[in-house]
């Protein structure tokens, strides 16, 4: 794409660098914008474009869209990588950019989706004194990522499977509609279907709470296999680390009925563990006989790898949302039962459509399969035989 410049936050960043190989930019996303500080640490990113000519000073990025690419990093903390996307936003405006668009696969704040007022967030059910006590003193930081970005200059937010309904309305009104939430039910489902991850006639999905039922619907629709059985679970805390799950009376089973079963457990993202580990514990109680755990975003905390560690849990399948999860050493234990579906392609399908409508969509596959060699399912095939050139 002739008018498309993409360029990262930060330097040496191979979430970014993937997304430019499948944009075919033929330049370097380093090459195309400087990333200095100052003395005193203050950051001034320049855009490398015209320094040949005194021509069009100060509209240097007329006629161009820009796409920021902003993936969170071990040595930088996301308030940094924040800031740091307002000034490459405000920089590609102030200097003509005709359309700035952010790519934030694991979007910023969206824990604090709401605030301690009435009118802090958008939520489907009735708030109750403790749910207002919970974020007194807190600020409404999810609203305000999204002010600052627009005053910055963004024009569109690009994210994945965010699942926040107050974030999406949020975002979805700040920016005029320009708010893009992309569902990797597609990519899961292709998985499923076209690994030996699970054995397809013994297959069951697993929501492990409400919230994440509709996007476990997603994926059996997109399995397009009908008898495949959806179990429900409900979740209870009793403390910050505890919660107690049991079946929802509305699952399609009950819990008997996974007997002999291969379940896959679905959910957006997993930070202690706890949740999941509880469901797929009461899934093996009940006589399930593989448990597979897939999940868009993995925050690979040392407590998370431990609890997930346990053995009710056969395998875990991520994505690259959070690209250091690729990182054997953040996969620590888990090495054995990881599986990092690198999802950049994915993406850049989406963006080159959305960009320019009347471009040739990205051929398959959707995904590249990372695994360590410790897994017992690795084939020992390199990583570059899955990739088909266009």
């Amino acid at each position: 794409m002739e008018n498309l410049i993409i360029v990262g936050n930060i330097a040496d960043n191979p979430f970014v660098a993937d997304i430019s190989q499948h944009m075919k930019q033929a330049m370097h996303y380093s090459d195309l914008i400087s990333l200095k500080s100052y003395l005193n640490n203050e950051f001034c990113p320049r855009y490398i474009v015209g320094e040949d000519t005194y021509e069009n000073v100060g509209n240097i990025l007329s006629g161009y869209n820009v796409l920021i690419v902003s993936s969170t990093q071990q040595m930088y903390s996301r308030d940094e990588l924040a800031m740091r996307n307002l000034i490459i936003a405000r920089a590609a405006k102030d200097n003509g950019a005709d359309r700035v668009i952010l790519l934030e696969p694991d979007l910023f704040y969206s824990a604090q989706d709401r605030g301690p007022r009435k009118e802090h967030g958008f939520v489907d059910f009735d708030r109750s004194p403790q749910d207002f006590k919970k974020f007194n003193g807190q600020a409404f930081t999810s609203r305000l990522y999204a002010d600052l970005l627009k005053e910055s200059g963004v024009d569109e937010v690009v994210t994945v499977h965010n699942h926040s309904n107050s974030v999406k309305r949020l975002f979805m009104e700040r920016f005029s509609g320009n708010f893009y939430n992309l569902q990797p039910a597609d990519v899961f489902a292709n998985y499923i279907k076209e690994s030996d991850i699970v054995e397809h006639k013994n297959l069951v999905l697993c929501a492990p709470d409400h919230g994440a039922l509709s996007f476990v619907r997603e994926v059996h629709d997109e399995l397009a296999m009908p008898r495949v059985p959806v179990v429900i679970m409900s979740k209870q805390r009793t403390g910050e680390r505890e919660v107690v799950v049991s079946l929802d009376p509305q699952s399609d089973i009950p819990l008997e009925d996974v007997r002999g079963k291969h379940v896959v457990v679905i959910d957006d993202m997993v930070r202690t563990g706890n949740t999941i580990v509880e469901c797929c514990r009461k899934l093996r109680e009940a006589g399930a006989a593989r448990v597979v755990f897939f999940v868009t975003h993995f925050y690979s905390s040392q407590e998370g790898r431990i609890k997930l560690n346990d053995p009710v849990i056969d395998e875990i399948v991520t994505t690259s949302s959070i690209p250091q999860i690729l990182n054997r050493d953040m996969q620590g234990r888990l090495r054995h039962k990881m599986v990092v579906l690198r999802i950049a392609r994915w993406i850049s399908g989406f963006l080159y459509q959305h960009i320019d409508p009347t471009s040739k969509p990205l051929a398959r596959p959707l995904y590249i399969e990372d695994m360590s060699s410790k897994n017992p399912r690795w084939k020992g095939w390199a990583l570059g035989t899955l990739f088909q050139e266009d």
